[in-house]
Parts: structure tokens; C-alpha cells; sequence
């Protein structure tokens, strides 16, 4: 199979390599590649990186599931180099060998996540500079005040429908939703489409047979705002985007929509319940925090270093055969870039349990020319809507003990299954009249997504026969499945 992974046709790599070479020593042995799937790397990811350092150092051979080869680059440094040196390790994944040299399927669900668009995300160089422009300035035209108003407003909605109850799920009530909310009012979205927005995500990061019809869900509504605001524009990124000198065109706005869209909602979900789980359970925290010695978003600095949003980082691959980090990478190699085991590099890092107050040189949102432009919506999303959280309830008290808390994790993320927590019931506020937002409005249901919707069918059905909590219902499931 020789089919391009993109629509610009790109031609088969290069041949197998001989039977004494490195690196094939290194990628045709089952036996040299560690698995970043399974029961192990499920359970206690952190172990897995450091049995490879210990073994490899700075960079290890890896498997991803279906048997792709890859390398997972460990130490920090050596994150870095590959991070801010895109003439060796670019973004373009039509450099990809095992796609040229068709070892991988069309439909296999690694491409939603790696494979290539005609996005900021996906070029290096000239192309990657004006798209990366486009994204900057638009971004930065959000007023920060203005975003962090739609974070109380969508934080206090989420906390008036548990408040009364006493007890509440922070995962499944809370973090799960308030950044599609605020994501989706930022790019152009109602908030009817939040709900579906979120389950498409995490179906579609699940991976497995449903990952094509949830990415093409979001694709379809995207796509449809798109056509909207090019009719229509308004006060929104959708809008911007289509406005930007330059000159992005239908499919790069949609496809830097869906940027905005799946990589935020899933880094600033882990981000926010994360910085609630220490909170609630490291009392070195949660003393500073009352006692004014640590304030939020140094609470969010500590958990981006330990624990990142993102663990692994799709990808890079090598623009030539090279010797790196002790190894011998071919051109076409996938490198992964391992933003945990960065995190916590000996070499940087010697003592973990130090407190990082302050410190941003961690690599969280990666580095180099591909790093993160949204970050401080991140930020602002999770240290408003916990400021938000902790002063309407501050006797929050988890209900099962720390080590009682479950996880599901994925080759690139791990996130918290359930934050139970208990409370002394308040009355709901009244509801208050506000001003309008600005027009924002909702696009129609789109045509390319109606066989997707088919796929969250079910979830839907399930969110439909329970008026007071089907959607978190269906949303549990979903987060279950992604085991």
C-alpha cells in the first residue's frame, strides 16, 4: 500500500535498511521496542519511562498499539533539541516511513491524532511561519478579563447544578465540561454544541473503531461554522481566522478551529482536574493556598511539572538518517516527544519533591516553534475556574482516600476516572439577568457530520432519557471505554 497520507501525494520513503544496521536492530526486533499500550503502561506510565531510561537514557525504542515503531525521547534536554530543531525533526508527518512504505492503514486511528493537515500543527518553516502568525494574533485578540468572565459564568452554571446536593464528582460534574464551554463560546460555538463536542473528543481519543465518525463530527461542525462566519462574521476566532491578512482559506480555518478545539479541551481538562486533586489531597498545598504563601497559578505551574496535561507528544520525524542521543535515527523515524519523563529528568531535576513556585521552563506545552499559543487560556481556564470552585466551596473534602482514586491512561494522557468530594449543601442562587454576550450564533447541524452523529447515537439516547444526569452518565461511559 502506497496510498499519501495527504492530499499533496507525498512519494515512499527509503528502502529497508540492511540487515546490519542499528536501526533496524533497533525497529525490527520485537523484543528491542517497549509497548506505550497495555496493562503496564496503563497502570504506572511514570515507571515505564524510567525502566527505559535506566536502559536506553535519553532516548528508547518504543512501540505504539498495531505495532508502530517510534522512539520516546526521555530527557529534557534531549526534548528540547528535537523540540526547537525542525531542519532535523520536523512536524510533517508525509516524511513518515511506515506510512509511505504502507505498514500503516488508511483508517488506523493513530492518523487522527498524528497525520497530516493543512494546519500550524502539521508544517515547518515559511508555511508554518504564517499560519503560526494567523493563530498568535487571533488568540491574542481575546481580552484576558473578558475570557476569564466566561470562566466564572460557565464555573458557577456547573456548580449550581450540584450545589445543593452536598457531593459532587469534580471529573464528571466540573472539569469534564468547563473548558468545551468556554472553548466552544471563544471559537464561535452555542453552547448546545458542548455536549457533543466533548463526547466526540473522547471518543475519538479513545482511539479504536468510532475514532473516524467522532473526528468526523467535530470536522462537519466545524465546517459549518466556518461557512457561517465567512457569511456572517461576528466577535469570535472563527471569524478572526477568516479575517487574518493571511489569507487562510476554508480548510486551514477549520482545521486550526478543530487545533483549538481537541487539543485544548483535553489538556485543559487533565490540567484543571489535576490542580483539584492536589488541592484537595497534598496538604502542603492546601495549607500555602489558605495561608497565602502559594497562590493558584503556582498551584497550575507545579502540576504542569508534575503532572502534564499531555505525557507523550505527537510527533516528530527525522528529515535524515543521523546519530542521536547515543542512537542511530533514520530519516523517516517517529519521534515522540516524552513531555512527563522530560518533566522529571534526574539531570534537571534532582530532587522531585521540590517545590517549582514560579517556574515555567518545564515542557508542558512543548517548546521550540511549535509551542503551545494557547497556554494562557489554559491557564486562565483552570486557575479562575478553581478560584471560582474553592470560594463558593471551600469545605470541599474528598470522600475516598488519595490512593483509592483511579486513573485511565492512554499512550499520550492519563486522567482522573472520579474526584468524589463532599460539602456542606447551599441554596441555588436565584437566577440573575446579564448582559448579552456578543453574537455568537449557532451554526446548523451539519451534513458532513450526519453519519458521524450515527456513531454517538447511543451516548445520545442515554443523555436524552435522564433530563437531571444523562449526559454525565453517558459521559462516565465514555471516559470507562477509554480503558
Amino acid at each position: 500500500m502506497s496510498t499519501s497520507i495527504s492530499e499533496s501525494g507525498a512519494e515512499s520513503g527509503a528502502a529497508s535498511p540492511p540487515p546490519g544496521c542499528p536501526a533496524h536492530a533497533a525497529f525490527a526486533r520485537d523484543a528491542a521496542r517497549t509497548a506505550l499500550h497495555g496493562p503496564e503502561a496503563r497502570h504506572d506510565p511514570g515507571a515505564v519511562y524510567e525502566k527505559l531510561r535506566a536502559e536506553h537514557g535519553g532516548i528508547a525504542p518504543v512501540e505504539l498499539e498495531g505495532g508502530v515503531p517510534a522512539w520516546l525521547v526521555l530527557g529534557y534536554r534531549e526534548n528540547m533539541e528535537v523540540a526547537r530543531t525542525p531542519s532535523r525533526f520536523t512536524r510533517d508527518a508525509r516524511l513518515w516511513r511506515d506510512w509511505n512504505e504502507g505498514r500503516i492503514a488508511a483508517d488506523d486511528p493513530l492518523l487522527q491524532l498524528i497525520g497530516w493537515r493543512p494546519d500550524v500543527v502539521s508544517y515547518d518553516g515559511e508555511e508554518h511561519a504564517r499560519l503560526r502568525a494567523a493563530v498568535n494574533e487571533c488568540l491574542t485578540r481575546f481580552d484576558r478579563h473578558g475570557t476569564r468572565r466566561h470562566v466564572q459564568r460557565y464555573a458557577n452554571q456547573l456548580i449550581d447544578n450540584f450545589v445543593e446536593d452536598g457531593r459532587a464528582d469534580l471529573v464528571t460534574q466540573f472539569a469534564a465540561y468547563l473548558p468545551m464551554l468556554v472553548l466552544s463560546r471563544l471559537v464561535g460555538l452555542s453552547e448546545g454544541y458542548g455536549r457533543k463536542l466533548v463526547e466526540a473528543i473522547v471518543g475519538m481519543l479513545s482511539g479504536g473503531e468510532d475514532a473516524y465518525a467522532h473526528n468526523q463530527y467535530i470536522i462537519g461542525t466545524l465546517r459549518s461554522l466556518t461557512e457561517a462566519r465567512r457569511k456572517a462574521p461576528t466577535h469570535d476566532l472563527a471569524s478572526w481566522f477568516i479575517q487574518h491578512p493571511s489569507g487562510l482559506n476554508d480548510e486551514e480555518v477549520l482545521n486550526h478551529l478543530r487545533v483549538v478545539i481537541v487539543l485544548g479541551y483535553e489538556t485543559t481538562t487533565n490540567l484543571v482536574s489535576n490542580t483539584l486533586r492536589m488541592v484537595l489531597t497534598d496538604p502542603r498545598f492546601r495549607a500555602s493556598l489558605t495561608g497565602g504563601l502559594m497562590t493558584l497559578p503556582d498551584a497550575v505551574e507545579q502540576m504542569l511539572w508534575d503532572d502534564p496535561p499531555l505525557m507523550v507528544c505527537p510527533a516528530r520525524f527525522a528529515t535524515h538518517d543521523m546519530h542521536f542521543a547515543g542512537k542511530e535515527i533514520r530519516e523517516g523515524d517517529m519521534l515522540l516527544l516524552g513531555i512527563a519523563a522530560g518533566n522529571a529528568d534526574p539531570e534537571i531535576r534532582p530532587d522531585p519533591g521540590a517545590p517549582m513556585h514560579g517556574n515555567r521552563s518545564h515542557l508542558a506545552f512543548s517548546r521550540g516553534p511549535h509551542e503551545c499559543s494557547g497556554q494562557e487560556i489554559a491557564r486562565a481556564i483552570t486557575d479562575t475556574g478553581v478560584d471560582v470552585l474553592l470560594n463558593r466551596l471551600p469545605d470541599l473534602h474528598l470522600t475516598v482516600p488519595e490512593d483509592q482514586l483511579t486513573w485511565t491512561a492512554s499512550t499520550w494522557s492519563r486522567h482522573l476516572d472520579a474526584l468524589p468530594v463532599t460539602f456542606a449543601p447551599r441554596r441555588r442562587p436565584a437566577p440573575r439577568s446579564a448582559p448579552a454576550a456578543p453574537a455568537a450564533s449557532a451554526p446548523v447541524e451539519p451534513s458532513a457530520a450526519k453519519e458521524a452523529l450515527a456513531a454517538v447515537a447511543e451516548a445520545e439516547a442515554r443523555a436524552d432519557s435522564d433530563t437531571r444526569g444523562g449526559f454525565w452518565a453517558s459521559l462516565v461511559g465514555l471516559f470507562r471505554r477509554r480503558r
